[in-house]
């Protein structure tokens, strides 16, 4: 057994505890899965062929796919996820093994996200989608934990931006956020879809007293994250990367700054005068506010969200103490984990541990779940974790 003294930073990435706050399921099915639950598909229904037949190939279809620059590519990858999630044998399956996975990279706390209005193709309805689900996530909670991971799952449901049952989905989560269901999210093309066309939908979750997020930030711009936050009310941005649009570094927009930079062989964001960048007032009211950004860096190389892992915007926002946190966004299509993800800022933007500890406290005091137990999962599994090696408690 490797001990604590002999572990390579890759172990120690994957032994630690992480909180995953924007996971897609539905980005997240296991290759070999989508080909089992394809061949055992009925065929009076709509089928979708894998475009190959082994596990391997396959998950390089889907990560060649997501790398493409091909929107069309990129969406034909989900095509392949969801029409093996459209049976409760699936949906169940699917959802048992998100979690083991996740716990078996170290995952202690998830909220894993999906649209139920995806799942409908085989006469399943909205609660069945939902209880289905939730069923999964508690079997691989339980399988998890008899292999030595415990982890705790809940889900989000997400409406789609061009669909008209956001409503409907936001009365789905908090009929269900007893049971399961931490919050309600909105996705989908954000250009030529502002989050504004489901104000109802988000006026009625704060009457309940409901929690959610809104992807924003990531391919459409800074008006998209104002709606979302100044029109809509999110507690939180689905990746919000966008944000440093309201950045200047040496009286240059962010954006113009990197170009130059980049060009000029900047590799990491390291090193950048903090003297030198100053704040718009939107990127300041979303610091000041303590608004949690979902950030997800290899999913935003392949949007085109970001230039490199060394120069994605995350490292900059994290020495600005913006409230960042670390996710993966579609395991699949981008060929990752949550320790993947540690490992590469790591390696190309010089994250330590202690970097990986706080992204990791900001996204525990960021879940919709209730503060108390916000608060013990941080003192009682994040900070002793992280105290292994070496870090205060």
């Amino acid at each position: 057994m490797t001990t604590e003294a002999a572990m390579t930073l890759p172990d120690v990435l994957r032994a630690v505890p992480k909180v995953l706050l924007h996971d897609h399921l539905d980005g997240g099915v296991r290759a070999q899965t989508i080909l089992d639950l394809a061949a055992a598909t009925p065929s009076d229904g709509p089928v979708v062929e894998p475009p190959a037949s082994d596990a391997g190939a396959l998950a390089a279809w889907f990560r060649n796919s997501a790398d493409s620059g091909s929107l069309t590519r990129y969406l034909e990858t989900f095509d392949q996820t969801l029409a093996v999630m459209q049976t409760r044998e699936g949906l169940f399956r699917v959802a048992s093994e998100s979690a083991q996975d996740l716990a078996a990279d170290g995952v202690v706390y998830a909220e894993s996200r999906y649209a139920p209005e995806q799942h409908l193709v085989r006469g399943l309805g909205l609660d069945d989608v939902v209880e289905t689900v939730n069923a999964g996530f508690r079997e691989g909670e339980r399988l998890a934990a008899e292999a030595g991971h415990p982890i705790r799952v809940t889900a989000l449901l997400t409406a789609m931006r061009h669909a008209a049952k956001s409503r409907e989905i936001a009365e789905l989560a908090v009929r269900y956020r007893d049971d399961g269901v931490a919050g309600f999210d909105i996705a989908g093309a954000e250009a030529g879809y502002p989050p504004t066309r489901h104000l109802d939908a988000f006026e009625y979750l704060r009457r309940e007293n409901a929690h959610f997020t809104i992807h924003a930030g990531e391919a459409f711009g800074l008006k998209s994250i104002w709606e979302a936050i100044q029109w809509c009310g999110a507690d939180r941005l689905g990746h919000g990367v966008r944000i440093v649009d309201d950045i200047t570094v040496e009286g240059l927009p962010f954006p113009a700054w990197l170009d130059q930079a980049a060009a000029d062989g900047l590799t990491t964001l390291a090193d950048v005068d903090l003297d030198t960048v100053y704040l718009g007032l939107l990127a300041a009211y979303v610091r000041d506010a303590r608004i949690p950004l979902e950030m997800c860096p290899s999913s935003n190389l392949q949007t085109a969200a970001a230039k490199s892992i060394g120069l994605h915007p995350i490292s900059l926002l994290k020495r600005l103490r913006f409230r960042v946190t670390l996710n993966t966004d579609n395991r699949l299509m981008s060929g990752t984990t949550m320790s993947r993800e540690a490992a590469l800022l790591a390696a190309e933007a010089g994250w330590t541990l202690a970097d990986l500890r706080w992204v990791t406290i900001n996204a525990m005091k960021s879940a919709f779940i209730p503060f108390d137990e916000r608060l013990a999962m941080i003192d009682g599994t994040i900070k002793p974790g992280y105290a292994v090696y070496g870090l205060p408690a």
